[in-house]
């Protein structure tokens, strides 16, 4: 494809993208069904290229005030992230002078907001709860992308079984330093050809979401509800973890999510595993059940501003109304799943937020309105399941990640039981 061609599409790309109308993926995949011809290399660049301008958005959009053409075309020439021969061979002398100055900019004495790019109503509370260094160390975090990681389906294969298997295929990976279960790998192999892939063996899935299944700590025989199980990573991660025995109810609202849960769990070699669609949380589904499960977890929709590394476009997305949405929601559906759970039974609320007001308060509040729930102490818990140095994972008894800190998507846990 001639290199003028390349850069033209990926104009076309962000402009579809940046009218931030559906989430980031969804367009870049729609869009490459529609650009059938699309080499593996031509994809890459455009996809690289789309998500370096949402993660840099603010300062790539101060940078192409100048300049001429078009407003998406100058943010896809700023951001490109694939071969460099493009820009010389599409690019005018004026244009090339002008990328040349404008990326010759030292950063670091440019407004606050443009080292950070991050919305305030996002950046204000992180910033007062971090400290000004450690902040900006979480916002350049936020800024890469994530590396892969894996669970190993022990039900299949031991964990240096699936990195041998994996070293084998020449995809260089090493053990997760938290979770007994991951494997990280850098880059981004094609996984879905390999056969310990396809055996069921592997499943992707952050060592942060595989940390919070390690805290349900589902023994065999239990009943156990997940009850937002979306595609169902923590779901098979549960279910494994219970020998495959007992009785693992997949709780959703969204069809079309616990859809995508049937391929995986169809690899898995799970039986154990029971998906329900929800009318909503106050189901008779989950009246049925009230009292009667030993462990509930509760992965609750949140504003997703943990997984920025991966989903950079949620910060443009989100919005201070929406998130006073979420909160009402969450409080909601933790009220109603704590109905399900046994006398001695485990309850966690977990979010894949960094925000406070989805984390803490909610579960502060919840534990006001609910005296009968003891809240647990998640190191303690983390350190029963062979969890090394659990205790710097952890903050006020909760649960705490952080990309910068732990290089996991941020996540939040907080962990009762029933008295």
């Amino acid at each position: 494809m001639h290199p003028n061609a390349l850069l033209d599409l990926s104009t076309e790309l962000l402009r579809s993208v940046l009218k931030l109308d559906q989430p980031a993926d969804a367009v870049v995949s729609a869009f490459f069904r529609r650009q059938g011809k699309l080499g593996s290399r031509e994809r890459h660049a455009l996809a690289e290229t789309t998500y370096h301008v949402l993660r840099h958005r603010l300062r790539l959009q101060h940078l192409a005030q100048s300049g001429s053409g078009p407003m998406e075309r100058r943010l896809a020439v700023l951001g490109w992230q694939g071969a460099q021969s493009v820009l010389k061979v599409s690019l005018s002398p004026q244009e090339q002078q002008w990328l040349q100055h404008a990326l010759a900019i030292d950063v670091s004495t440019m407004p606050d907001k443009l080292r950070h790019n991050l919305p305030d109503w996002v950046a204000q509370p992180l910033r007062q709860r971090l400290g000004e260094e450690e902040f900006m160390a979480l916002a350049n975090a936020l800024n890469q992308s994530a590396p892969l990681d894996l669970r190993v389906n022990l039900l299949k294969a031991k964990r240096e079984e699936a990195l041998a298997a994996l070293q084998a295929a020449g995809i260089p990976a090493e053990p997760t330093p938290y979770s007994p279960w991951g494997l990280r790998v850098q880059g981004k192999p094609a996984l879905n050809r390999l056969e310990i892939f396809t055996s069921g063996a592997v499943e992707v899935q952050d060592e942060g979401s595989q940390l919070l299944a390690l805290l349900v700590s589902a023994k065999r025989g239990e009943m156990v509800v997940d009850f937002c199980a979306g595609a169902g990573g923590k779901t098979l991660a549960l279910g494994a973890a219970m020998r495959n025995t007992g009785r693992l109810y997949a709780f959703d609202v969204a069809g079309g999510r616990l859809d995508a849960l049937k391929p995986r769990l169809a690899r898995s070699g799970l039986s154990n595993v029971y998906p329900a669609l929800l009318a909503h949380e106050r189901d008779e589904r989950v009246k049925r059940l009230a009292g009667k499960i030993d462990r509930v977890l509760v992965d609750a929709p949140c504003s997703g501003l943990g997984t920025l590394r991966r989903n950079p476009d949620l910060k443009w997305r989100q919005s201070p109304q929406a998130l006073q949405e979420l909160r009402v929601k969450q409080a909601s559906i933790l009220a109603s799943a704590a109905r399900l759970v046994k006398s001695g039974g485990r309850l966690v609320y977990a979010t894949c937020s960094l925000l406070q007001a989805e984390n803490e308060d909610i579960a502060r509040d919840f534990a006001t309105a609910h005296p009968d729930f003891e809240l647990l102490d998640a190191a303690a818990l983390l350190e029963q399941v062979q969890v090394p140095q659990a205790d710097t994972l952890v903050s006020d008894g909760f649960l705490r990640l952080w990309p910068h800190r732990h290089a996991t998507d941020g996540f939040f846990a907080a962990v009762w039981q029933r008295r």
